[in-house]
């Protein structure tokens, strides 16, 4: 868009909105506020300001490992507190940070690393077999540092040259002048899952994550007074934002570290004894933590607490069950990775209250809730013409602001992602209300999202068809009561080779170029591929065949 120029303003609007400014004011007001790491073990606490020690010595030690401002540093790490350390210490060096998604499959992990030109990978300990597993491919890689709390020389790896994060924080000088850097240069950079080709990278600017933080403690209400839990892996979509809001708003700041949904007892209790009052994560997470506290003689009493949801809708049944149980409230909140990614949370507005029955409020409360101040939305048709704010005119939705990607870094033919006047295409088909709340329809293309990740059929149909036995290949999401989809692959077997190939083949098969959380959990060998008139697989009718395949949740 055209910029007009008005008269000049005397303010100091060469300040730069970079993001080492947040944990500077944090320490400065809240220095003494907690943040709390589990681990095995027990749990890691500390202040504000003694991670802030921490992560000026981490800027000093990236300075001595040769890292210049501008480079790409990769981590591998869980929720933890060094992870905390370097969502501030690499970007506040000038570096970018690299987020590498642990679901990834490898080849495409190691292709990030190397369209990123990543120079180092810092590393947990347990997950070195991950890093082992791509560092033969990733060509820009100059070095690994170990995140483990043993002597070096403990760590059994192979990978080369190895540096210990301890070590080199120890070595490293505390003092430091922080660059005054350019608002607009990369902080993070994130790489979108599972569609078309290749991953595709959103490289974040300072100011796109300073306003993002800024959005998300007014929106989630976030204060010093607060104990935000961190569910939501800090490697996707940088943690939704929540660890930078949290630091700016001086809120204490909880990291579960490495947890698995089949075992959330110690999250809910620690959950309690830190007396959290805010956070955020998937229903895929959510649901399980219900039902365990479902079966909690005496419940936790999280009484004004608000947890953001989003990846899928959260049930109505879950958003009740917690606020009946724990006096929580369960909000609906709608992002991508293209969008940092808050562009949607659900707040009943007062007058709603008056307006509508329980029953249609909790109904409310499902959709993907109304844009923050700063984000331009827009619904349009097949011709790009736009669409009444009725609620039931549905379109492909779009987005345009400070924290929205303007382009997907060297990605050539993307380019169609994007209006002329600066919209990101969506993919999702939606309504919005005269209330302006948003309300997921449909997709637009043929994606597959489970679990809050997407999956490409299309990548998938031709991985399938490049076995030598198969024919022809369809796949498809169909509703599942946990990942919301799941996806379902009908394959045709060539004649000759009836009878000599197994399900267990075709996801071996898959399972070279995909993740296995990506892999259908049901593979159907039929004698025809269902198509529409003019010869397309007819993915519909796929869908309506199978919608109840995962019923049970397999």
């Amino acid at each position: 868009m055209e910029i007009i120029k008005g008269f000049p303003s005397t303010s100091q609007d060469d300040y730069q909105l970079n993001m080492i400014n947040i944990i500077r004011h944090a320490v400065r007001n809240f220095g003494k506020q907690q943040i709390v790491s589990r681990k095995p073990g027990g749990l890691f606490r500390y202040t504000y300001k003694d991670a802030y020690a921490r992560i000026k010595r981490l800027a000093n030690a990236l300075y001595g490992l040769g890292v210049k401002i501008g480079d790409r540093i990769g981590v591998l790490e869980w929720n933890t507190y060094r992870y905390y350390e370097m969502d501030f210490g690499i970007p506040g060096s000038g570096a970018v940070l690299l987020q590498m998604n642990l679901r990834l499959s490898p080849p495409d992990l190691s292709f990030v690393v190397n369209h990123a030109g990543a120079s180092f990978i810092f590393v947990d300990e347990t997950l070195i077999p991950i890093a082992e597993s791509i560092a033969p491919q990733c060509k820009t890689v100059k070095g690994w540092v170990i995140l483990t709390d043993k002597e070096l020389g403990d760590v059994e790896t192979k990978l080369s040259p190895v540096f210990s994060y301890e070590e080199i924080l120890a070595e490293a000088k505390e003092d430091i002048e922080w660059p005054n850097l350019d608002e607009k240069s990369a902080y993070a950079a994130c790489y979108t899952t599972g569609t078309t080709g290749n991953p595709k990278g959103v490289f974040y600017s300072h100011r796109n994550v300073y306003l993002h933080s800024v959005a998300v403690v007014m929106n989630m209400e976030l204060s010093y007074r607060d104990c935000l839990i961190e569910l939501v892996p800090m490697f996707h979509a940088m943690g939704w934002g929540m660890p930078q809001a949290a630091t700016m708003a001086g809120s204490k700041l909880l990291l579960p570290g490495r947890y698995e949904a089949v075992d959330l007892g110690p999250i809910v209790e620690t959950m309690v004894n830190e007396n959290v009052t805010a956070g955020a994560g998937a229903p895929a997470i959510f649901m399980p933590m219900l039902e365990y506290i479902r079966k909690m003689d005496v419940k936790p009493n999280f009484k004004g607490a608000r947890f953001a949801s989003g990846a899928t809708e959260p049930p109505v049944a879950l958003m009740k069950g917690f606020y009946d149980m724990t006096g929580a409230e369960i909000i609906h909140a709608y992002g991508a990775t293209e969008t940092t990614p808050l562009v949607g949370l659900n707040r009943l507005k007062p007058w709603l209250n008056e307006m509508y029955t329980e029953e249609q409020r909790w109904d409310i409360k499902r959709k993907q809730g109304y844009p923050p101040v700063g984000i331009d939305v827009k619904i349009v048709d097949p011709e790009g013409k736009e669409l009444p704010w009725d609620g039931k005119s549905s379109g492909e939705l779009l987005f345009r602001g400070p924290w929205i990607t303007g382009s997907y870094y060297n990605a050539p033919g993307t380019e169609t992602q994007f209006t002329a006047d600066g919209y990101w295409k969506s993919g999702d088909a939606a309504t919005i209300d005269e209330e302006a709340y948003i309300k997921i329809t449909d997709r637009i293309k043929d994606l597959i999202k489970s679990g809050g990740e997407w999956i490409s059929s299309v990548d998938m149909e031709n991985e399938l068809v490049s076995h030598p036995a198969v024919l022809e290949a369809a796949v498809t999401g169909v509703s599942h009561p946990k990942w919301e989809e799941r996806p379902i692959a009908l394959v045709v077997i060539r004649p000759e080779q009836k009878g000599k190939v197994s399900k267990e083949d075709i996801l071996a098969h898959l399972g070279k170029k995909f993740a296995k959380w990506q892999l259908p959990d049901e593979i159907l060998f039929v004698d025809a591929i269902p198509k529409t008139s003019v010869g397309k697989i007819n993915k519909k009718a796929i869908r309506d065949k199978y919608h109840d395949i995962y019923i049970g949740g397999k």
